[in-house]
């Protein structure tokens, strides 16, 4: 029975390189796949792409494709990716000049567009899903709205020849489940093939999570060579059995543990995990350990896939200002509250206008609030002032006051920081998948 070999290259944007490129050399794989968009991020990069045509692709596209271009086209390893966010025509071709300028040779990229929806958003004034309001009403803050496409043009585009996929907005686990339906020839409609190739897409999209990063606890749950990670690779055949596992000498691990941990990730109903392919079934999922770093996945099927498309929809939602200093010593935590104190006062008096507004004393209040008391009383403390604006001008102020601490008391403060930034939220949005039309474009080396 025909098998075939996946590896994780990449969990989010600003994930680590050196265990793409490991898994490349020495994983024996077929398919290298990048998921680098969270739900934000590509309305970051819609933002870029309006300050420059030519960005709005993932800042570490470049240092990515120098690093593992040469493994791949030595070992065959063919790559899909996310990582052209809201410019992927942007990314293909800078993939193809690196590709040239490292002698690659022939190297055919296709680029899948048609995610972008801002326009049918507002023409067909589609509601927000949380809200309930027409699309409309907010059209003066809306930065992008983004169809989540599922597996099938990244299928086209494979077997039309392409050695590198990139895509804009696609469900993280369809990036994993069409090099299985290629090369298997699976249905589209073959609803428990494509249940079980989604939970491989699952396990593998967050990268070093299922190989024990996101589940390392001291003395607990304790993870060998954590700081030489490696990411997972999934051994997929025909039928859709599974062995999720990493190359041998990587670090981490591959157990049961760490795969129930994964599964449930950001899973709201795991008997309805809801994808544009397919809604797969994992509440009878079962996990066996077949030997080290190996762990097979079992009973997974699905279900029709929804009769709607998800759309991200990101939005301007004001600014936020912050300010940070540290106090060390005796009395730290009384002088770090005493600096709260002034900051308030301050803030105050000079009539800064804020929606929303938090004062922190990292290590003793920042994440319980004052239910977990230090015991004993901290010799360091780090406060933080944040507050939310509705322009950038009202935003500095906040840190410029947390800075003046320096010279205007308590005594012994140091290493004030301060920023401000525009603030990007999330909503979504429901369409008919008609109004999201993908479309392949190939650029060749």
């Amino acid at each position: 029975m025909k098998t075939i070999r996946i590896g994780s290259g990449a969990g989010y944007s600003g994930d680590r390189i050196e265990p793409a490129v490991e898994v490349a050399e020495k994983g024996s794989i077929d398919y290298l796949v990048f998921e680098c968009l969270a739900e934000r991020t590509i309305a970051i990069a819609q933002n870029a792409k309006l300050k420059n045509p030519e960005a709005g692709y993932d800042p570490l596209l470049e240092a990515r494709m120098r690093a593992v271009l040469p493994a791949c086209r030595k070992n065959g390893v063919k790559i899909i990716t996310n990582m052209g966010a809201a410019n992927p025509l942007s990314a293909a071709r800078k993939t193809v000049q690196i590709a040239a300028e490292l002698g690659i040779g022939t190297l055919k990229v296709a680029v899948v567009s048609g995610d972008d929806v801002l326009q049918v958003l507002l023409d067909k004034n589609i509601k927000i899903t949380e809200t309930g309001a027409p699309a409309t009403t907010m059209s003066n803050i809306l930065v992008s709205a983004n169809a989540y496409l599922g597996a099938e043009p990244m299928v086209k585009a494979l077997a039309e020849g392409a050695d590198v996929v990139i895509t804009g907005r696609v469900a993280d686990p369809s990036l994993f489940l069409a090099p299985q339906i290629h090369e298997f020839g699976w249905a589209f409609d073959d609803w428990d093939k494509l249940g079980k190739g989604t939970a491989v897409g699952h396990l593998l999209e967050c990268g070093g999570q299922v190989t024990g990063g996101y589940y390392a606890e001291p003395d607990l749950k304790d993870v060998p060579g954590l700081g030489r990670l490696g990411f997972p690779i999934a051994e997929v055949s025909e039928d859709g059995s599974t062995v999720i596992t990493k190359v041998a000498d990587a670090g981490g691990m591959v157990t049961v543990d760490t795969c129930k941990e994964q599964i449930l990730y950001e899973v709201h109903d795991p008997a309805h995990y809801l994808t544009p392919d397919v809604t797969a079934d994992f509440s009878q999922i079962t996990f066996t350990q077949e030997g080290k770093d190996r762990v097979r996945v079992g009973n997974v099927t699905g279900h029709k896939r929804p009769d709607t498309l998800k759309a991200s929809v990101g939005y301007v939602d004001g600014y936020i200002g912050e300010g940070q200093i540290s106090y060390a010593g005796p009395g730290a935590l009384a002088r770090g509250n005493l600096a709260l104190d002034v900051v308030r006062e301050r803030l105050d008096i000079c009539a800064v206008e804020t929606s929303e507004l938090k004062f922190d004393l990292i290590g003793v209040n920042a994440i319980h609030g004052d239910v977990l008391a230090p015991q004993p009383e901290p010799t360091e403390v780090r406060v933080r002032v944040t507050g939310r604006t509705a322009t950038m001008a009202e935003a500095v102020k906040i840190g410029n006051e947390v800075e003046t601490l320096y010279t205007n008391g308590p005594a012994g403060g140091g290493g004030a920081t301060k920023s401000s930034k525009q603030v990007v939220a999330m909503l979504s949005a429901l369409l008919p998948r008609e109004d999201a039309v993908p479309a392949i474009q190939f650029i060749e080396a």
